[in-house]
This record gives C-alpha cells, structure tokens and sequence, in this order.
C-alpha cells in the first residue's frame, strides 16, 4: 500500500520533457513543483530533484531526496490519481523529516483543489 513501485515514478526523457514542456508551476515554502493532470496513466507519478547549487555534497542531496520521496509515499493517496508531480527542493537550509512532510501534505490539498477546478471548468 505505501510502497513507491517504479510504475509509480517519472523515469525516461519522453515523460520527463512533456511534464517540464505542459506542466504548471507552483511554490510552496521552500519546495518548487511542476506538476501535470493528466498524466495518460492510472496512477500518480513523480520524481525528485534537489540541486547541486545549493548541496555540493552528494549525501546531503540525497538525504533531502529521501525525505521527499518517503514523505510522498506516506501521503500519495492524498494526491489526485493520474497526475505527474516534480518536487525540487529550493533552499539551502536542510529541513527535518516532519517539516518536508507537512509541506508535501499541504502541495497535495492544493493540487486537490486545482484539480477539481480544472476538472469542472472542461
């Protein structure tokens, strides 16, 4: 149930160009996500970028990519089915576990919303 299978993930050039092309930004805190619904899929995927700029050290970077990606996974029923999500973390400051988690709960409830608008809008 609160598995990240690959299926699950945004993997190759083809889906990683449409979401960068189609997709919308937005800013919450100290993420950056880009974002696309519908993804041409039943579930939700996405992906996970932190930069070099800010963490030259690569332990650092993938720490910080553990903990958005564990915080996805415990939230990804709180994300709309069929969408494609980017997160990049945009700080220089490491944030705690609890921290990136409240944040990705709060994108989810905003992507809800968004969704929902679109959705009723076509």
């Amino acid at each position: 149930m609160f598995t990240l299978p690959k299926k699950e993930r945004i993997h190759g050039t083809q889906a990683v160009s449409r979401l960068l092309a189609k997709g919308r930004y937005g800013y919450h805190g100290a993420l950056k996500y880009c974002w696309l619904y519908p993804n041409g899929e039943e579930e939700s995927r996405m992906m996970v970028s932190v930069s070099k700029r800010f963490f030259k050290r690569a332990v650092k970077r993938n720490l910080l990519k553990r903990r958005l990606r564990e915080s996805y996974r415990l939230q990804k029923d709180a994300f709309p089915s069929g969408l494609d999500i980017m997160f990049v973390y945009n700080t220089k400051e490491i944030l705690e576990s609890r921290e990136i988690y409240a944040l990705v709960g709060e994108i989810a409830e905003e992507l809800k919303t968004k969704v929902s608008s679109d959705a009723q809008t076509v």
